[in-house]
This record gives C-alpha cells, sequence and structure tokens, in this order.
C-alpha cells in the first residue's frame, strides 16, 4: 500500500488509552497513529489514506512480549518441529513420523520445547522405544521444559554419548543395567546439559537463518505480536550471533520491533563481558524498530536458579553476592538497565541485598531494572524491589509447569505463583511475556488465558479468584505495562495520537469470547508502524509476500508453528480440485491448505505465489 496514510474502519476499538477508551475508527500516518474516534472524525483526518474495513472486528494494541529470545529462535525455527498446541502425543507421533520421512540426512527432527506432556490427552511424553520405532536412522532430539531431552539411538550415535562418557556437571546421561546411555538426559539441577547436547547438531546457513528469522517473526505477527524485549540466552553470543537480526533490520524486513538485553556467555568470567560491552553499545543505541535496552537476564551464572520443579529448589552457591556485586556495580554507574532472571524467593532475597548496598552508593534514580520469573517471591521482597524502583516480568512458566509444582509443594503454595495481584498492588512495574522457545510457547494468547484463567494448559485452575486478572488488566500487562521495560513508557502500548502504530485485529472477540477459547485467537490483520506485515482471510492480499520456508525440508512448511484446532483450520483453508503441491506450504492442494485466504481470492493468491492451480 503505498500511500503513508491508513484507515481502519468498522472496528471495535480498544486503545486502552483511558481518556479515550473506545472508538470505531482509527487513523495512521508516517508511522503512528494521527486519530483515533468516530469514522467521521478519522476519515476526515486522513481524506487521502488508503482504508480498510474491518468488519466488526475486535482492534488491540499490538501485543509485546517482554520476556522471549527471538533472536536465538529466529536462527532455529525453520529447524524445528513445534508440538506447541498440539493436543495429543498420537498427533505428535505422528508428526514426528511425517518429518522424520522427509528430513534428509545428516539433519535431525528437533522438537524444542514450547509443550508439556499436560497438555496431551495421554498425559504423557513419548517413550524412547516410540520414538526409536519411528525414527530408526534419523536423529530425533526433544527438549521437554527445563527438565529432560529425549534422544533416540541415531541421535545419541550423531552425539557420541556412550558407555564412557561421564556426567557433565550439573547433568545426567541416564544409563542402562550395563551402562548404556538410554536416550534420556536429566536437567540435575540446570539445563547445561540440554542445551549443549542442542548445540552439536547441524546449523542452518546464513541465508536459510535469515530466512528462518523472517519465518518466525511472521508466525508472530499472525498472533498479533509486534515487538518484543529478547532476554538473549545461552549460547547466543554477542555480537557474533546477532549477524542475521543485524542484517534484517539494515534491509528494512524486521517484522517485530525488538529492544534486546546481553546476556553473558562466560561463567566465573561474567564481569569481563559487561565490562567489553559496555565500552561498545549503550542503552537505547538503535531506532524504533531495533535497540539495545540493558543487561541479561543473565548476569552472573551462580545466581541463576533454573526453575525445574520435579526437582527440589536449589541453593545458590557462597559465592552469589561477591559475584553479582561487581556487576551490579558496573551496569548502575553506566546507567545500563539490567533484567534478573530469579525464580525462588531465597534467590530474590539474596539478589535484592546486593542491589539496596550498591543502591547506597550508586543511586538507582528511576533505573528501570527487574526481575524475571519470580514465582515464589514474598510479599516482603515485592515491597523491597517496591522501594528500590524496580519491576517484575512474569512469564506463563506455570502455565506449563502447574502441575509439577503443585505435584512438589501443594495446591495451596500453588496459589501465588506468582502474586501477580499483589505485585500490582505494591504499585510495581509488572509485565508480562512467553519465556518462549524452549521452555514455554511464544503464543500469548496461551499467557493472556492463563493471566484470566489461572488454568495450565493440562487444564488445571491453579489460583483464587483474588489472584486472576480481568482481561482488561491482563492486556495491559501484554502492551502499554511491557513499555516501561523497554524504556518506551508513551511510545507504544496504546492505540492513541503520537505513538507507534502497532495493532492487531482478532480474529474473535478477545472481550466476550468464551475463556476457554482465548487461547485460539489469532490475528486477521497485524500493522507494524502503520504498514500491514500480516494478513488473513479477506485480509490476505495486503500482507508483503514472504518467500518460502528454507530448506525445503522444512517442518514449517508442512505444520508452521502454534497448532490450529481444525475449527480455526477451517476459518483459514481454502480447497481445490488438483493434484499440485502448493510451493509455499509443501500441502496438496486437495486438501484443506493454511492458505489464509478465501475461496474467491484463490486465482490471486496462487497466482501470487506461483502455484498455477487456478480450479475451486
Amino acid at each position: 500500500m503505498g500511500n503513508s496514510d491508513l484507515i481502519l474502519v468498522n472496528a471495535k476499538v480498544t486503545t486502552l488509552d483511558r481518556q479515550n477508551p473506545a472508538a470505531e475508527a482509527v487513523a495512521i500516518r508516517d508511522g503512528q497513529f494521527l486519530q483515533v474516534g468516530s469514522e467521521a472524525e478519522v476519515r476526515a483526518a486522513a481524506p487521502e489514506a488508503a482504508v480498510i474495513d474491518v468488519k466488526g472486528r475486535r482492534v488491540v494494541p499490538g501485543l509485546i512480549d517482554s520476556h522471549t529470545h527471538i533472536i536465538r529462535g529466529g536462527l532455529n525455527y525453520n529447524m524445528e518441529l513445534r508440538w506447541d498446541g498440539v493436543p495429543s502425543l498420537a498427533d505428535a507421533m505422528r508428526m514426528l513420523k511425517e518429518q522424520v520421512a522427509r528430513t534428509p540426512a545428516p539433519q535431525w527432527v528437533r522438537v524444542v520445547g514450547g509443550f508439556t506432556e499436560h497438555q496431551f490427552a495421554e498425559k504423557r511424553l513419548p517413550t524412547i522405544d516410540e520414538i526409536n520405532a519411528v525414527a530408526p536412522d534419523t536423529p530425533v532430539f526433544i527438549l521437554h521444559l527445563y527438565d529432560r531431552a529425549l534422544l533416540n539411538a541415531a541421535a545419541l550415535r550423531a552425539v557420541g554419548y556412550a558407555k564412557d562418557t561421564p556426567n557433565p556437571p550439573g547433568g545426567e546421561i541416564v544409563r542402562d543395567p550395563s551402562g548404556a546411555p538410554t536416550g534420556l538426559l536429566l536437567a540435575q539441577p540446570n539445563a547445561t546439559i540440554l542445551y549443549a547436547t542442542l548445540a552439536k547438531g547441524p546449523k542452518l546457513p546464513l541465508e536459510h537463518q535469515i530466512n528462518s528469522t523472517r519465518h518466525f517473526m511472521r508466525e508472530l505477527n499472525a498472533l498479533g505480536v509486534t515487538g518484543v524485549i529478547d532476554a538473549g540466552g545461552g549460547f547466543q553470543n554477542y555480537p557474533g550471533d546477532y549477524e542475521v537480526i543485524e542484517r534484517l533490520h539494515k534491509e528494512g524486513q524486521m517484522t517485530v520491533r525488538i529492544s534486546y538485553n546481553l546476556f553473558t556467555q562466560k561463567p566465573k568470567d561474567e564481569f569481563a563481558d559487561f565490562s567489553s560491552w559496555v565500552k561498545q553499545v549503550s542503552p537505547g543505541d538503535g531506532d524504533d524498530t531495533y535497540r539495545h535496552n540493558g543487561a541479561g537476564e543473565m548476569l552472573v551464572y551462580s545466581a541463576a536458579d533454573f526453575e525445574d520443579f520435579r526437582v527440589a529448589r536449589p541453593d545458590m552457591p557462597p559465592s552469589m553476592e561477591g559475584d553479582l556485586e561487581p556487576v551490579i556495580r558496573l551496569l548502575a554507574e553506566n546507567r545500563w538497565p539490567w533484567r534478573l532472571h530469579a525464580t525462588y524467593d531465597e534467590t530474590i532475597g539474596r539478589a535484592l541485598d546486593v542491589f539496596e548496598k550498591v543502591n547506597r552508593d550508586v543511586p538507582f534514580n528511576g533505573l528501570h531494572w527487574f526481575f524475571d520469573h519470580a514465582e515464589t517471591i514474598s510479599d516482603r521482597n515485592i515491597d523491597r524491589i517496591a522501594a528500590l524502583g524496580g519491576g517484575i516480568a512474569v512469564q506463563h512458566r506455570m502455565a506449563y509447569q502447574g502441575e509439577y509444582f503443585v505435584e512438589r509443594y501443594g495446591a495451596k503454595a500453588a496459589e501465588r505463583t506468582p502474586p501477580i495481584a499483589r505485585m500490582m498492588e505494591a504499585g510495581l512495574p509488572v509485565g508480562a511475556g512467553t519465556d518462549a522457545t524452549r521452555v514455554a510457547s511464544y503464543n500469548p494468547w496461551v499467557s493472556l488465558s492463563w493471566l484470566v484463567t489461572s488454568k495450565t494448559v493440562g487444564g488445571l485452575r491453579l489460583y483464587p479468584q483474588h489472584n486472576r486478572l480481568d482481561r482488561e488488566a491482563a492486556l495491559r500487562l501484554w502492551t502499554e505495562a511491557n513499555a516501561w521495560f523497554s524504556n518506551e513508557i508513551g511510545k507504544r502500548g496504546q492505540i492513541k495520537a503520537g505513538q507507534l502504530a502497532d495493532l492487531a485485529v482478532l480474529s474473535d472477540d478477545y472481550f466476550s469470547a468464551p475463556e476457554d477459547e482465548i487461547v485460539h485467537l489469532r490475528s486477521v490483520l497485524t500493522v507494524v508502524g502503520g504498514k500491514v506485515v500480516h494478513g488473513e482471510g479477506d485480509h490476505a492480499p495486503l500482507a508483503p509476500e514472504l518467500p518460502p520456508a528454507l530448506p525445503d525440508w522444512s517442518p514449517v512448511r508442512t505444520f508452521g508453528g502454534y497448532h490450529k484446532t481444525p475449527e480455526a483450520q477451517a476459518k483459514l483453508s481454502v480447497h481445490c480440485g488438483c493434484s499440485n503441491r502448493c510451493a509455499v506450504h509443501g500441502h496438496d492442494h486437495a486438501a484443506a491448505l493454511g492458505a489464509s485466504v478465501p475461496t474467491a481470492d484463490v486465482q490471486t493468491f496462487w497466482g501470487a505465489f506461483g502455484c498455477g492451480c487456478w480450479a475451486v
């Protein structure tokens, strides 16, 4: 759409602007909201604008994920078979078998997080024997949360694990009575063994990583996500592993705004990383599409209490405070915001001892620092964070691990994991995110469903009413509240004149859909900076073309990303009578395709992608 002016009409707009909470139309100019109000007001403000009729759908500000790993996730997305949202183990194993058949040697089939056994109707993971049966020769690596990985015999051969392979620190290679590895790897107590093993697999070449990252961003766009804060990650080195996202930014191909934090990669040498980085980059460097956000979520490895509720809470070593203090002092002196991964109250309390000590010498004075996760935080530590001007970013990890927490600590203890309502009552900045892609899914609607219903993906209700949020409060945690965490208050998160023009038109009305349907919401039209970046159904022709997923055996071509229910798929499907295969998705045209266009637009769609299919 060449005109920089754009209008959406016939809409139910939730602005999250308390002075103008609802509207029926929106005008956009030069990447910002120009006018929000009645259709007459909007048309008068931009009389030459292109007009999109959203046909009475709900429009919300673009969703912002305050904690995800999009940069690392994008490098690998096209290689990964996603079980996110798949309802049964039988379905998951069918997908695995199909992907094994199309994956060439020496490539692996990877299922890397985003699911839990509790989501399956069978309430279990596959056995090693079941995996070996469908994949006798192709390496298969399945990561389940932070707790375990399943490797078939071919994968064990590929990584070289045998009888004489020692257990690494903090991990266990489970063995049979003869001492041979079974294929089960356990995090005992941290996930290093899982990630280090995954890192042994083949990587995509640079051009495929670029394509993969574009596909991952578009998958997020399809769920209404327009911005994220990237929390760094293990094996995500700066600046080397940022080459792809830097190139996409330079070429104007990013469809998700990214604020990125830098995550140290050097146990025992973390201070050296940050000492180097504070000389290379400053918080805020970049632009509204790609910008530096500070330090973390890993600040020092001795403070990393990885959550695995199947095992007892780990005690951080005595060296934690001594390791952490010089890093916090360096960051405070250089006015670098930071974030710190902390699951347990005990870890948070010890970190706060350090923060309070440094603050006495180097006042934080409005520096936007915060804890991530905080599932078991106490009221006392909430108040200590508030007194220091910090915040808390919460994620829906309990939606995936709530059953394990209840099993270990009991249902009563689980009622405030985390105590979101108490955090908000204390006046803390609180924002929401996913911690995707390896622990939980990147789907924001899983998080919003969890915030509203308190249910896990397995259906267990965790929280009493007072620790649940109403739908507007939950949506605010995914929009305007997250602007605090990226130091962009007033710049984005609302549909308000002068803010960045990011929005999503939803597949169903978030405010009236049944609670159990929230998790199935998507975006049928996503706009970032006034430009359409995703469209489905009537809006599909407005979205820019996305090249087919590379390599040609990519699971994305066949299965896409987050699982769609049959009902959702039917709304997005087209059918035709030919026997050709779609060059974009790899499906038979005669089958239901996730082509995202109505039947009337089939000719336009296939013509645009060169599939050569005109029959309906």
